[in-house]
């Protein structure tokens, strides 16, 4: 008899025999493995972000679009550097005028634009303090609302009270301006009055001689009304960040018998923290550049700065304001472009700060 002709092996077969004798099974899934090792060098953020600027894909819409977003971004840049350097330009034939140091000097005096003195001494100070005075009341009180909305409220009460805070923004800064002056100064100063009188040991509690906390336009109430205008910014970026926690490391920890406070702790905090800098320092860079408000608020003086919330006196913001009358001289409209230009480069140096915070924490 002649023997029978062998049957074909098909990859069902194969698969089978593998399965049996687990040598032709690991032939076979060989490719497989290639493929999802392959697949690794994709596995992090920062890799998917080469491939994706390597580019790959020559269609004539993602050519479109790639240039369209590097013109976007080379626009910006050039519009913020003419910015810079229209600021340098205006600034400079004042700043050659002007007889005493124009960092470490109190004075302003630019009437006479033979003989001018100015300094943006007091003015930085005053911004720098008001600025951070009003970021230390809105941040913890944006941060527990952030909590309570995306982590405890009811759908029926979260959106509502968010659409409210986020209708916080729309308010002209007039408004807060003169609410702030006319409303809340009056309503605060016997708390005002109180700190000034229990408190005045503290630096930052103390007056000034022939000065008063009774008027209102200070810094103390400045600051507050400057932290209610920088709410709405700072919990609208933390609520959105703290939405994006994911569910599975919320359900892990409530499987492990974690209470809700320890999940926001353990898990919503830890991952919203860099979106949290970022809409704090969002609402710095707000505050440092507020101008009505301040202007309706604070009250103007001549002594010296001394880092009291009870001082009056000008931010560099409101000081550009307070004297537009002088605009009509190029000499005497420089002085105040070049306490812009502090400003600008306050406020740039800001969000440069946080970025490398944000950075340094993903790290």
């Amino acid at each position: 008899m002649t023997d029978a002709p062998a049957r074909p092996r098909t990859p069902g077969s194969e698969s089978g025999a593998g399965g049996a004798g687990g040598s032709t099974a690991g032939t076979i899934d060989t490719p497989r493995e290639e493929t999802i090792a392959g697949s690794s060098t994709l596995e992090t953020p920062a890799d998917a972000r080469s491939a994706l600027r390597g580019g790959g894909s020559h269609r004539l819409g993602d050519l479109v679009f790639r240039s369209a977003a590097t013109g976007a971004a080379g626009f910006i840049t050039v519009v913020i550097a003419a910015i810079g350097l229209f600021l340098i330009w205006r600034a400079v034939p004042a700043l050659r005028r002007n007889s005493v140091n124009f960092l470490f000097s109190s004075e302003w005096s630019t009437t006479d634009t033979a003989h001018m003195a100015f300094g943006v001494l007091d003015l930085l100070q005053l911004t720098i303090l008001v600025s951070l005075f009003a970021l230390v009341i809105a941040m913890p009180v944006a941060l527990g609302i952030a909590i309570f909305l995306t982590s405890y409220a009811p759908k029926r009460i979260a959106r509502p009270l968010a659409y409210m805070i986020d209708l916080l923004a729309a308010v002209p800064s007039v408004v807060y301006g003169l609410w702030g002056l006319l409303v809340f100064a009056p309503a605060i100063r016997p708390a005002s009055v109180w700190l000034n009188e229990h408190l005045d040991w503290l630096f930052l509690f103390k007056t000034q001689p022939l000065t008063s906390v009774a008027g209102g336009g200070t810094v103390f109430t400045a600051g507050i009304v400057l932290a209610v205008m920088i709410l709405p910014i700072i919990t609208a970026v933390t609520r959105e960040v703290f939405t994006q926690t994911p569910v599975m490391h919320i359900e892990a920890a409530l499987a492990l018998g974690a209470t809700r406070w320890e999940v926001v702790r353990t898990t919503v905090i830890p991952f919203g923290k860099s979106g949290y800098v970022s809409g704090s320092m969002l609402g710095l860079g707000r505050a440092l550049g507020e101008t009505m408000a301040l202007y309706l608020i604070l009250r103007t003086s001549s002594a010296k700065f001394d880092w009291s919330l009870f001082d009056g006196g000008s931010t560099i913001a409101s000081k550009i304001a307070l004297g537009y009358a002088e605009f009509n001289s190029q000499i005497q409209a420089g002085a105040y472009i070049a306490a812009g230009l502090v400003l600008f480069v306050l406020t740039f140096a800001v969000n440069a700060a946080a970025r490398a915070v944000i950075a340094g924490k993903r790290a």
